[in-house]
C-alpha cells in the first residue's frame, strides 16, 4: 500500500503482532513504545532488519517528540495501542493508568489534530487515527446477551475506566476537530508474545514450572476469546476500510469461564509436555480470593464488523487457537525466561 503506519505499544503484545502483519501487507510501520515492563525489543526480533521497520523509543505523554516523529516520518496512519492494561495493577496503582491512558492518549490526540491540520488536501483524505480498546468499557454483562457498538459505557474497574475516557476524548476529538478516528473494542487477546501476568500465559508458564494454577473465586467467570493475529487483521481492516467517526467490536465467538480455559491448558501440557512421574497437573489448581469488582462476563457481537469489512477469523475455534499458543510458548523458553524477569 505504501502508505506509513505509527504503531503506539509496538514493543508488546497486539501491538507487535499488528506491526508483523502490517509489514506483511506492504505497509512502512514506525514501531513507537516506550519500553515499560510489559514493552519488550525481544517481541520485535522477527522484524527488526525488515527494511520498511524503524523503531522510536519515546513515551505517548511525551507530546513534543510524538509531534517529531509524525512531522520527521510522514506518517500517514496512526495505531493506538499503547495503554496500561492489567486489571490488578489498575486496582492497586490507578494513577499509573489515568496518566498513561489517560493523558497520554490526549497527548497523541493533540498532537495528531495539529498535524492533520497540516497536511494537504490528498494527505488529509488518506489520514486516519485508529484508538484501540477494550469490551470491559461496557462493564459485565450476566448470563446472556452481548457487547455491541451501542452498549452503553459501564466501566467498573480503575483500568477499563481510564480507557472509557481515552475512548471518550478520541470521539471528541472527530467531532468537534474533524480528527479521522476510528475506535474499536475488543474481547480477551490470546497468543503469541502475550505477557505472563495474564491469565493464559500465566498458567503456561507455571504449569509448564510444576507450580500452582491460580483462579480467581471459583473460575466461573466467562471471557470471549480472540487469538491476537485475527484481532490485528481486524485492526488493519478498521485502518484502511472504518467509517471515520465509527466503532468496530472485534471477537473471538469462544466463551469460556476462566476454569476451563485452565483445564483445556492443563489438558494440552499434560499430553506435550508431562511432568515427571506423570502428574496431573489438575492438581496445582488453586481457587484464589477474587478480584475485586469482578466482572462477571464478557461476550462480543461483532457483525458490524464482519458486515462492514469484511472481518473473519483464522482460528475458527478457540481449541485450535490455544494449541497454536502453547505450541509457540514451548519453542520460546528463552523468551519467556527474559521477559517475566521484567514482572514486578
Amino acid at each position: 500500500m505504501g502508505s506509513t503506519l505509527l504503531v503506539t505499544g509496538a514493543a508488546g503484545f497486539i501491538g507487535s503482532n499488528l506491526v508483523e502483519i502490517a509489514l506483511q501487507q506492504g505497509r512502512r510501520v514506525i514501531a513507537y513504545d516506550a519500553l515499560t515492563y510489559a514493552g519488550h525489543l525481544e517481541n520485535l526480533e522477527s522484524v527488526a532488519s525488515h527494511p520498511d521497520f524503524k523503531f522510536v523509543h519515546a513515551d505517548i505523554r511525551d507530546q513534543k517528540r510524538f509531534s517529531e516523529v509524525l512531522v520527521g516520518e510522514g506518517v500517514d496512519q496512526i495505531a493506538h495501542l499503547a495503554a496500561e492494561s492489567h486489571v490488578d495493577r489498575s486496582i492497586t496503582g490507578p494513577a499509573e493508568f489515568i496518566d498513561t491512558n489517560v493523558n497520554g492518549t490526549f497527548a497523541l490526540l493533540s498532537a495528531a489534530k495539529d498535524y492533520f491540520e497540516s497536511l494537504d488536501s490528498a494527505r488529509k483524505a488518506r489520514f486516519r487515527f485508529l484508538h484501540v480498546s477494550t469490551d470491559e468499557v461496557f462493564g459485565s454483562l450476566g448470563e446472556t446477551g452481548y457487547f455491541s457498538e451501542s452498549t452503553p459505557y459501564a466501566p467498573n474497574s480503575p483500568y477499563s475506566a481510564s480507557k472509557a475516557a481515552s475512548d471518550h476524548l478520541a470521539r471528541a476529538w472527530f467531532h468537534t476537530y474533524g480528527l479521522p478516528v476510528v475506535i474499536t473494542n475488543c474481547s480477551n487477546n490470546y497468543g503469541p508474545r502475550q505477557f505472563p501476568e495474564k491469565l493464559i500465559p500465566l498458567m503456561i508458564q507455571n504449569g509448564l514450572a510444576g507450580r500452582k494454577l491460580p483462579v480467581y473465586g471459583k473460575g466461573e467467570n466467562v471471557r470471549d476469546w480472540i487469538h491476537v493475529r485475527d484481532h490485528a487483521r481486524g485492526l488493519l481492516l478498521a485502518l484502511d476500510q472504518g467509517r471515520i467517526g465509527e466503532s468496530y467490536c472485534f471477537g473471538g465467538r469462544s466463551e469460556r469461564r476462566n476454569v476451563d480455559v485452565v483445564h483445556a491448558i492443563v489438558s494440552v501440557l499434560d499430553r506435550i509436555r508431562p511432568l515427571p512421574g506423570g502428574q496431573n497437573r489438575t492438581n496445582l489448581i488453586e481457587f484464589v480470593t477474587d478480584r475485586l469488582g469482578h466482572d462477571f462476563r464478557y461476550a462480543i457481537d461483532d457483525a458490524k464488523a464482519e458486515r462492514e469489512l469484511g472481518f473473519q477469523r483464522e482460528f475458527s475455534s478457540f481449541e485450535a487457537g490455544l494449541e497454536d499458543t502453547l505450541a509457540w510458548y514451548l519453542a520460546n523458553s528463552r523468551w519467556l525466561a527474559k521477559v517475566s524477569d521484567s514482572i514486578e
